[in-house]
């Protein structure tokens, strides 16, 4: 069975997740996963700075298809515009990598993960960590990361058996 590198990102202006892992069918297995933390200072350095870490994590892991988690309506207009841009920086980072760039609303990865689209954060790490075997600490961002890579895996695998049983007939 062919494997699947799955890039998930959990953006964000001051903290950018990223997870990374490698989905055989059922079978997910952990590569990599942290946080980008971005330096005080002016916005226009914050968003370069996770454009250029985005495009050196493609870069080193060369994943095959990304899962980023959509912007949600925030009641805080300002904030939620940040987060878009934030968004879309991550995004440019990943034109050189060729990989298909797939889009999940919170709620949807929540509930592909958890079980519960309304799940808190200590929710998502801890089924994280359980679904890949993790030990030690997880950050929030990091998990939230895996948890949308976990999602897309999850969704690709309904899709190929949905295709496979198309073909079957």
């Amino acid at each position: 069975m062919q494997s699947l590198r799955i890039l998930g990102i959990d953006p964000g202006s001051q903290r950018t997740g990223f997870g990374i892992l490698d989905a055989a069918g059922p079978k997910l297995s952990y590569v990599a996963s942290g946080v980008i933390r971005t330096r005080e200072g002016e916005f226009s350095q914050r968003l370069q700075e996770i454009f250029r870490c985005v495009r050196d994590l493609a870069a080193q892991y060369k994943p095959q298809e990304i899962a980023i988690e959509r912007v949600f309506v925030n009641r805080n207009v300002d904030s939620a515009l940040k987060l878009g841009q934030a968004r879309g920086a991550a995004i440019c980072g990943l034109v050189d990598c060729d990989g298909a760039v797939f889009e999940y609303a919170p709620r949807q990865i929540k509930l592909a993960v958890v079980g519960s689209g309304s799940a808190e954060k200590a929710q998502v790490q801890l089924m994280v960590k359980g679904l890949l075997k993790l030990q030690g600490s997880l950050a929030a961002d990091a998990a939230d990361a895996l948890a949308a890579a976990v999602c897309h895996a999850m969704r690709c695998g309904v899709r190929n058996a949905v295709r496979a049983a198309g073909r079957a007939r």
